[in-house]
């Protein structure tokens, strides 16, 4: 017999073993192939909600594929997150006494004191993911610096380069001083902060900025050609202008890029240090000076001020600024965006540098697969996957935000100035770059010290993946040519699904297509499936800076259990929408889950008590009663409803309905009518439907009661056939029938409660209804559970005096009053009670009737005063009404 109550922390951790044990993670041989490849934490995290939301939704599909009969791979791994990770360590070396890890380790020691730390932290997040009960074979785990990942990577980078789609050019980067290295476009975060912004007297133009210490070589004013204000000026204009350290002469362009609303319409350009600057001085050719050098220190441009940090020179630039009467006005408090590094929160400077990049608008014609013998760029194969169908986005809208960022695509900085991560895989000599290893190893070659951005191993996960090892450890093949060996890359490419948070839809999820279109010429994924951020109660962004705000679900699981969180996760968590997570929300789903073992506990308990071995097989089970013919039919619904809803990935509401019918249905209604002509047979059956159909929400609790009910030759739920829906269950009538005699129990229920008649109280009801037979055959039910006296069945048009009435399809509803309340004192509270409500509705009325309040009041306030008119008129009539009964 179960033990009285669920115990998750001494089921969950022993019942993963076993589902790990038995090779059930593993995908069968035969079957419909089924892959999603989990998005790698990184190696050195802990695990979110983000990572945790993600884990119960791929276990879902994972799960639900499993069962019906697919070959189904959920692939886990984890990313090497190469500034995060290296950020980590040498933060911790420097905590230990060292003044500077990068000098006196090296990179060699550097790189291996990283390593230790990752091995470590993996053994971490591997336990971590186990914790949420994911069902991913960890016989194929990868890690995007393993050996396998690394020569994917190599030979992906050679590839794109011979095609002449990476190149090594100068352009503007993020970069960042503090870290000394410039980060990807994902990897910034803006910051609002309130800063001085000054408006500068230059020749006969107004020019604004909050940062002055970059304007030593700004040297061209820009003004729209339609700007009025600037219309006795010609384009390429030359003006001597007085500035920072002296005369200069300035030239005017005249460029639709600049702003006619914005201040004055004017302002001067620093290529440098501006994307928008760098691309204006590309287009008319113009020099582009360096002002600050990688330290954020003034460089001899500068004049007095060089080598001064930027920080500190600002002010003394505005005082000498202020001495030669070139600062026309200052507002102290501007508000603006600063771009900030995400990993270590260092201040952004724009600059120019010499980086590799990936050429995403050169056309080529060496495209494979669905787009070879087409000359295209990589951008136009990105937009078409979606735009043609190749692709599919959940939810849809988010198409509008995947083609803004394509269609707005620059070429992708793929190098990074740290030591951790994939080596540039290049090498130069005398100025000249080689990819090939093998005349690499000819004297005088050195290889690039830069590494390669995390998201370029990351792009290529979904095949990298399914790479045969021994093939992909071959220098001399390519990558296709590797995985033309691979047999589970032919078997599971492209993969099924990609979850993933929506926030990340332009950075990893396109680059993953940008890469695979190029290396494979088929997608990687058929289905994009996105969901949205975990919120606190409040709606407030769950942050490490606010306590309050965060839930840890390592301390939540040991609390409720995995199968509480999951559940309280998934369900109000629609594609593409933030959802609001709380503990009480958690705290809700483990009664649910408390809910279902009671209800399992208390099947056994009637398979004993009628001597039914709760694992006989069963097939189609004999139903005797009204209320068994109605379950087996709504569970025969229910099946057909639950598939179809996770075959289209609508996990919420399919989730609500199982919990609503197993809840509500099944042990508030079935099992309280099956009472006194028990029949075991269709509990077990009805059990055991519930908890396959249960199985991928909460997978930890169903799999526990399944050992305990499963039929002699069932084996473990996880690797259960899903069920089909079976005529011979149908029986709408019988469904139909059992709906009316739930209703008219519910009506009698609602009507004691409004009448407020004691919940121990008995009661007389008169049933006005055509259908007598089935009425009088469920009276014992209905006087049972509404808690009646007596039940008098009579045809519909009866009159009953002194009764509170309801009218249902059919069926007329009369309890009687007689005795059960002092009509004379009810009508006395009632009318005091309408006279006070009518006198405030009045006052009410007469404010909102006055102009001069509605025009001056704040909105929020006439509004709620329109609320407590509407819901106080709402109660007035619900009062008349019943006077009008009594």
């Amino acid at each position: 017999m179960l033990d009285k109550a669920y115990n998750p922390e001494s089921t969950e951790d022993a019942m993963y073993a076993n589902w790990r044990n038995s090779s059930a993670f593993t995908p069968s041989a035969t079957g419909e192939p089924f892959a999603i490849m989990m998005p790698p934490p990184n190696a050195t995290g802990q695990l979110h909600l983000g990572h945790a939301v993600m884990l119960a939704l791929e276990d879902i599909f994972t799960r639900f594929a499993r069962m019906n009969g697919k070959s189904a791979l959920w692939l886990p791994g984890t990313d090497h997150a190469a500034i995060a990770t290296e950020n980590v360590v040498i933060a911790a070396l420097k905590k230990q006494g060292m003044r500077d890890p990068r000098k006196e380790l090296g990179r060699d020691g550097v790189l291996q004191k990283i390593r230790e730390f990752v091995e470590q932290s993996q053994d971490t997040i591997r336990s971590q993911v186990a914790k949420m009960g994911s069902s991913c074979d960890w016989t194929r785990e990868a890690y995007t610096m393993d050996d396998v990942r690394s020569a994917c990577v190599q030979k992906v980078f050679r590839e794109l380069y011979e095609a002449g789609l990476i190149y090594r050019g100068k352009r503007i980067v993020h970069w960042d001083p503090v870290l000394q290295t410039n980060v990807s476009d994902d990897e910034v975060d803006y910051k609002e902060c309130t800063d001085p912004f000054y408006v500068f007297r230059y020749g006969p133009f107004s020019i604004g900025t909050v940062r002055p210490e970059t304007k030593f070589a700004d040297k061209y004013i820009v003004v729209h050609p339609d700007d009025e204000r600037y219309s006795q000026y010609s384009h390429f204009q030359q003006f001597e202008v007085e500035w920072i350290n002296g005369p200069i002469t300035a030239t005017l362009i005249k460029d639709e890029v600049a702003d006619m609303e914005m201040g004055t319409g004017a302002m001067t350009i620093t290529p440098w240090h501006s994307q928008v600057d760098f691309d204006l001085a590309k287009k008319y050719n113009l020099p582009v000076e360096q002002i600050i050098d990688f330290d954020g220190k003034l460089l001899p441009i500068a004049g007095e001020f060089s080598g001064m940090h930027i920080s500190k020179a600002r002010a003394l630039i505005v005082e000498k600024l202020q001495q030669k009467n070139l600062i026309e006005s200052t507002n102290e408090h501007y508000v603006h965006s600063i771009a900030v590094n995400s990993r270590g929160g260092g201040i952004i400077e724009p600059q120019v540098k010499e980086q590799w990049f990936i050429d995403v608008q050169k056309p080529v014609d060496t495209w494979k697969g669905k787009w070879s013998g087409k000359t295209l760029s990589i951008k136009e194969v990105m937009q078409d996957v979606v735009r043609s169908g190749h692709i599919t986005i959940i939810p849809e809208r988010f198409e509008k935000t995947y083609f803004h960022w394509i269609d707005n695509l620059r070429d992708w900085c793929i190098s990074r100035q740290i030591w951790w991560g994939h080596r540039i895989p290049a090498w130069q000599k005398d100025g000249q770059w080689t990819v090939d290893p093998v005349m690499a190893n000819e004297p005088g070659y050195t290889q690039d010290t830069d590494t390669l951005d995390t998201w370029f191993s990351s792009a290529l996960w979904t095949f990298s993946t399914l790479a045969d090892s021994d093939a992909a450890l071959d220098s001399t093949l390519t990558m296709m040519q590797v995985l033309d060996q691979s047999p589970d890359y032919a078997k599971f490419h492209p993969t099924a699904i990609l979850e993933t948070g929506y926030d990340i839809l332009p950075f990893w999820v396109a680059r993953m297509i940008l890469m695979t279109t190029y290396i494979t010429g088929d997608v990687p994924f058929k289905t994009v499936y996105l969901h949205g951020l975990i919120r606190d109660k409040n709606g407030q962004k769950m942050s490490k800076s606010k306590p309050e705000t965060m839930i840890d679900p390592l301390e939540i699981i040991p609390k409720y259990g995995a199968d509480a969180l999951r559940l309280s996760m998934i369900v109000g968590q629609s594609p593409g929408n933030d959802s609001r997570l709380y503990e009480e929300k958690i705290a809700g789903y483990r009664n649910f889950i408390n809910k279902l073992w009671n209800a399992s506990r208390y099947v056994l308990m009637k398979c004993e008590e009628a001597q039914y071995d709760p694992h006989t097989p069963i097939n189609v089970p004999n139903a005797s009663s009204l209320a068994d013919k109605a379950l087996l039919h709504a569970l025969n619904e229910l099946t057909a409803d639950v598939t179809k809803g996770i075959a289209e990935y609508r996990l919420s509401e399919i989730g609500e309905r199982l919990y609503s019918f197993t809840w509500e249905y099944f042990c508030d209604w079935y099992l309280e009518l099956s009472k006194g002509e028990t029949n075991p047979e269709v509990l077990v059956f009805a059990l055991r439907r519930l908890l396959i159909l249960l199985h991928p929400y909460c997978p930890f609790v169903t799999e526990k009661l399944w050992s305990e009910c499963k039929s002699l030759d069932a084996g473990m739920l996880i690797t259960e056939s899903w069920p089909t829906m079976s005529d011979a269950l149908i029986d709408a009538q019988s469904f139909a029938n059992l709906q009316s005699i739930i209703d008219v129990i519910s009506t009698i229920r609602s009507i004691r409660s409004e009448q407020n008649i004691e919940p121990a109280k008995k009661v007389l009801v008169s049933l006005g209804v055509q259908n007598s037979d089935l009425f009088s055959a469920q009276s014992k039910h209905i006087c049972t559970l509404a808690r009646l006296e007596n039940l008098y069945i009579e045809p519909v048009g009866i009159s009953v005096d002194n009764a509170a009435s309801a009218f249902l399809s059919e069926i007329e509803i009369h309890v009687h009053l007689d005795g059960l309340i002092d009509i004379e004192s009810e009508r006395t509270k009632l009318q005091s009670e309408a006279q006070k409500l009518e006198g405030f509705i009045a006052s009410i009325t007469a404010k909102l009737s006055n102009e001069k309040f509605v025009s001056s009041a704040p909105e929020s306030v006439v509004n709620l005063e329109r609320e407590k008119l509407a819901s106080n008129t709402e109660k007035l009539q619900k009062i008349r009404e019943r006077l009008k009964e009594l």
